[in-house]
């Protein structure tokens, strides 16, 4: 009788160990197959539990088995070297993965992206605010860093040029949407910036081939622009008449670069209005006093800007007025007298804005 129960007992045993090994089995691997893959950005904060991470895969079908990685977890059952632990970050998770795979990643602690989109024609100093405000890093090191020419004389062989202009990083920071993580080296911040630059100026034929010298006149004159244009389609007409003003070494007169030498250079608050007085300021960003060019970006422009700039329409254009508000639209005149009465009309349109 007794030989009995413990052949029964065994049997038992062996059952038992046999369904364990089956369930691990089947638990630990994958919850699809690649065909019915499943991809799940999973975000763990800080203080998240096992528990809860382990449930959000199983409702996302990553996992077949909440429990299972719960108590694989809990008893350290891939590792026994060393006790499982659950790091904050952001996971991009399959249902392809084995439940080991998974294990071990979630134990990396992958940074969380922090998603920017940053406008154009900011300045360096309204750019490292996006940043700050962001929680990227501090606006005085993205500053400072930028203020660093040796970051940009770096690109110099990569854009095919021995040499970059700049006196600092303005006009290189191309606007547009980034991913950054928290604490990461301002540095790597600069060379996203610098990396989305080049590979967008390499699109624009104009560009190819040209000198140092004249690749940073359009991009000082594509910053001009920026600040300038509302409607797109009217940016190669706003560069006509930049460019036909530059060949008859006739000032810019550009409010655009007022601002620049009123908010960046004396960092007084944006001005409601350009006073007659701020026309007179003695700088050589004033193209109101100075013909030609200013010395450097007065922004960093985006590419509609880098394509007036760099091919600006065939017009005889010398003067332009903002005419219609709501839509952005500017009147251009060839001469003086037709600029006036642009001028004049729209006044009469709208006699609260004498």
């Amino acid at each position: 009788m007794i030989k009995k129960i413990l052949a029964w007992f065994v049997a038992l045993i062996s059952v038992a160990g046999v369904v364990a090994v089956s369930l691990f089995f089947f638990a630990t691997r994958p919850a699809t197959d690649k065909k019915s893959e499943v991809i799940y950005e999973l975000h763990i904060p800080k203080g998240m539990s096992i528990k809860d991470t382990a449930q959000e895969l199983q409702n996302n079908n990553i996992i077949k088995s909440w429990s299972f990685f719960y108590y694989a977890a809990r008893f350290s059952i891939f590792d026994r070297t060393k006790k499982f632990k659950l790091k904050s970050g952001v996971y991009t998770v399959k249902s392809t993965m084995s439940l080991e795979d998974l294990y071990m990643l979630l134990q990396t602690g992958t940074a969380e992206n922090i998603r920017l989109s940053i406008p154009e024609g900011l300045t360096i100093s309204k750019t490292a605010l996006e940043l700050e405000k962001a929680k990227v890093c501090t606006a005085q090191n993205f500053i400072n860093a930028c203020n660093d020419i040796e970051l940009l004389e770096r690109y110099a062989e990569a854009a095919g040029f021995s040499v970059l202009k700049g006196k600092n990083l303005e006009g290189y920071l191309f606007p547009d949407t980034y991913f950054f993580t928290e604490g990461m080296s301002v540095e790597s911040i600069i060379t996203k910036f610098l990396d989305n630059f080049f590979e967008k100026v390499s699109q624009i034929e104009e560009l190819k081939g040209v000198s140092p010298e004249k690749f940073y006149e359009i991009l000082t004159l594509a910053s001009i622009i920026e600040r300038e244009y509302r409607v797109p389609n009217e940016a190669p007409l706003i560069a006509s008449v930049f460019v036909n003003r530059i060949n008859n070494n006739i000032g810019l007169y550009s409010c655009a670069t007022i601002e620049y030498v009123l908010t960046e250079i004396q960092g007084l608050p944006h001005p409601e209005r350009i006073t007659y007085n701020d026309l007179k300021i003695d700088s050589p960003y004033n193209t109101y006093k100075w013909a030609g060019l200013p010395p450097g970006p007065i922004s960093n422009p985006g590419l509609t800007s880098l394509n007036a700039a760099a091919k600006p329409a065939d017009t005889d254009y010398y003067y332009f007025v903002l005419t219609d508000p709501a839509t952005g639209s500017h009147t251009f005149s060839k001469n003086f007298d037709q600029h006036i009465k642009a001028e004049n009309l729209y006044t009469k349109k709208n006699p609260e804005k004498k």
